[in-house]
């Protein structure tokens, strides 16, 4: 594209399924429903994958340990996870965006961005659009979703999440600077809690702290993160939606407020990782044959333990068997672990191939497509 010509207005869908896994288990078993869930862990050990809205309402969270959840909410159930029964449910969801378009990117089992500039089902605007898929997942799989729209995919990302559960949220092209500079800081893709307190002690707490600052100043303090804040910070995001893109690999981590410091608790964290890791694995339908292990101590050195095997692994039990097997070769840890990850690559993924360029060169160009 000509940095010099006009950049085409798109029109982003951001759906995500609301506490997926936990509801997946509330709508099939109805003596769950109403109650507070953990999926994950249990009573004694282990880390909480999801928990359902009502075990959120005492503070419940993901990755939270379950003896801490349990504590937080003495009636708290805990459910083992079905990921086969959740991927086939998130095929389901996929299937139904495929309706509306060619041009979708899952980010994991319960969420994906879509394309819809092309108003291929003739549905008139990007808002209704949204609206008709929530509405078939409800009808068809029996949960609900939340859906941001937007003319680009932060915008719509964040706006996802401005009525969950169960919401929908549209910011348009006129609407997007202002919504961004009213966000607060820790909105904005990559601010930790660490960044944020950086941001705080030079100012900065909302979008518009942000903007105030020149590029050169956020490069000076924020590295490679600078241009991307500077943007979104304005409004804007250029990244397409790419269903098809190439990854060398597929990883995830957690930092944790408190520095874990017993084999037990980093055990016990990792299964929440390799949870992570699997579900972005499965929606890119990707398989690898290298496993890596990072581990970051409370005194930021950083470690990494890799394997390689020769055909690739396909089950989440295989994975599973050597992240574990990384681990206890640092374990005993002499000191607190802040940070845990871990990553696939070696990558042969089976994504099927669409035909998305042509979709979204006419995408581009169909104005009359409102939001």
């Amino acid at each position: 594209m000509n940095p010099s010509a006009p950049r085409p207005q798109r029109k982003i869908i951001h759906v995500d399924m609301d506490a997926f896994y936990a509801s997946v288990e509330q709508r099939d078993n109805p003596d769950l429903r109403g109650k507070p869930i953990a999926v994950g862990g249990s009573a004694q050990r282990g880390v909480v994958a999801a928990a359902s809205y009502e075990a959120r309402t005492f503070g419940v969270r993901s990755a939270m340990p379950s003896i801490t959840a349990k504590r937080k909410c003495s009636e708290l159930l805990f459910v083992k996870p079905r990921f086969d029964v959740y991927r086939t449910v998130s095929q389901q969801i996929q299937a139904i965006f495929r309706r509306y378009t060619a041009l979708v990117e899952p980010l994991s089992l319960d969420e994906a961005y879509l394309d819809v500039s092309e108003d291929r089902e003739r549905v008139g605007s990007a808002t209704e659009t949204a609206e008709r898929i929530r509405r078939e997942i409800f009808e068809e799989v029996g949960l609900t979703a939340s859906a941001g729209v937007s003319y680009n995919k932060f915008l719509a990302k964040v706006a996802s999440d401005q009525n969950k559960p169960n919401g929908l949220c549209v910011i348009r092209p006129h609407e997007g600077a202002a919504f961004a500079a009213g966000l607060p800081a820790r909105r904005f893709f990559g601010v930790g809690p660490k960044t944020a307190q950086r941001m705080a002690a030079l100012g900065i707490h909302s979008g518009a702290d942000l903007r105030a600052q020149s590029l050169d100043f956020l490069q000076q303090h924020f590295g490679k993160s600078a241009l991307y804040l500077y943007r979104a910070s304005r409004g804007e995001d250029f990244r397409e939606v790419r269903p098809n893109r190439e990854r060398k690999s597929i990883g995830g981590e957690r930092t944790y407020s408190t520095d874990l410091k017993h084999s037990q608790e980093l055990r016990a964290a990792l299964v929440d990782i390799i949870d992570l890791v699997w579900r972005r694995i499965e929606a890119r339908t990707a398989r690898g044959r290298t496993v890596t292990l990072k581990i970051k101590f409370s005194d930021f050195r950083q470690i990494t333990r890799a394997r390689s095997v020769h055909s690739c692994i396909d089950s989440l039990e295989g994975f599973s068997q050597i992240a574990h097997a990384l681990l206890e070769t640092v374990l005993p840890v002499e000191r607190g672990v802040r940070l845990i990850g871990l990553t696939l690559s070696s990558l042969e993924s089976s994504d099927a191939p669409t035909s998305s360029a042509e979709p979204a060169t006419k995408a581009l160009t169909q104005e009359k497509f409102s939001f």
